[in-house]
């Protein structure tokens, strides 16, 4: 039955990240780089990486598991469960994994893609089921494994990634807490990023032949997606800020998917937010794709920065192109 239309309020917040930490110093051993050159550039100081028994569901799920928790409900109370990732454990699909893993058995699941952007846009398609009547609790998580993807003697992106999940749940409420979102994608920049289908023929019969499941290690135009960020980016967060009715400096935080120090710091000179808003755990993570944003928001809840009502501007970008924000508050 479609009930009335309803708020939506983010009431709960986990992450997960493996075990295993490489450092700038362990990484330059493998490939021609340096603490220096890698932190100047990118912010990054270390990175966790996913042993090869460990899969994005099982993550996933330790973070969904400690965000229904702090949301003060139970995994039956779910009623669906989005998993934003590019690096799903089985191609059609991970997010019924999950559903099983944290005994959610009332909840549909589904995988969404939209690379860094994954968790803004399944921010906005959760909402879409909450206002409608349709859903009243849904866990929503990003998370990648990118390190099974990555070109280790490729410098220019075997220092930038790293792998984690990050959880929130979403539920309907009187008070809408999603004040404001703006998503986008624009495929004729493309081939700026890509973990692209490697051509190979598979010979089935005389005459016939069939492509092989292969992919390509992550590529990408490190100088166009700088670009392509610091120019987008501050644009569609005035376009989300001008839906909610409020200014930048009604801010509370600004959480932007955690690529580069440099574009974290672009964006928020260009938006005139001051450096003590942006929250910053790149130097930590690195890039964890869909996960960084819900990481980031999960350790600044759980660490006192961010409290109930404040104001969070959060945006994600990234392969499609694709980017977007989101303006909420935070709890009910």
């Amino acid at each position: 039955m479609i009930l009335q239309n309803l708020g939506v309020a983010i009431t709960g917040s986990g992450s997960a990240l493996p075990a295993n930490c490489l450092d700038n110093e362990t990484l330059s051993k493998l490939v021609d780089t340096s603490d220096e050159w890698i932190a100047s550039r990118t912010g990054i100081r270390q990175r966790r990486l996913a042993n090869s028994s460990q899969s994005v569901s099982e993550i996933a799920s330790i973070a969904a598991k400690d965000a229904i928790a702090m949301a003060g409900i139970s995994p039956l109370d779910i009623d669906l469960i989005i998993l934003a990732t590019s690096t799903a454990d089985d191609l059609f699909g991970s997010a019924c994994q999950i559903q099983t893993q944290i005994g959610a058995t009332n909840a549909v699941a589904f995988d969404l893609t939209a690379a860094c952007s994954g968790f803004v846009f399944g921010l906005v398609t959760a909402a879409q089921f909450i206002r409608t009547g349709v859903y009243q609790n849904v866990v929503l998580i990003g998370g990648d494994i990118l390190s099974r993807w990555v070109d280790w003697q490729d410098r220019s992106t075997c220092v930038l990634f790293g792998d984690g999940a990050g959880a929130v749940v979403i539920q309907a409420t009187e008070s809408d807490r999603l004040l404001g979102f703006e998503i986008r994608s624009d495929g004729t920049q493309n081939n700026c990023l890509n973990l692209s289908y490697s051509p190979e023929s598979q010979p089935l019969t005389p005459g016939i032949e069939v492509g092989k499941g292969n992919f390509k290690p992550i590529t990408m135009n490190g100088k166009e997606v700088y670009r392509f960020a610091v120019q987008r980016v501050p644009e569609v967060i005035d376009k989300a800020l001008f839906r909610a009715n409020i200014t930048t400096e009604q801010v509370d935080w600004l959480i932007l998917h955690q690529a580069n120090q440099r574009i974290l710091d672009a964006v928020a000179q260009r938006l005139n937010i001051p450096s003590h808003k942006v929250i910053s755990n790149l130097a930590s993570y690195g890039n964890t794709s869909a996960a960084s944003i819900p990481i980031a928001l999960d350790e600044a809840v759980r660490n006192g920065q961010i409290k109930t009502g404040d104001t969070i501007v959060a945006s994600g970008f990234g392969a499609g192109l694709t980017w977007g924000a989101a303006i909420f508050k935070w709890g009910i």
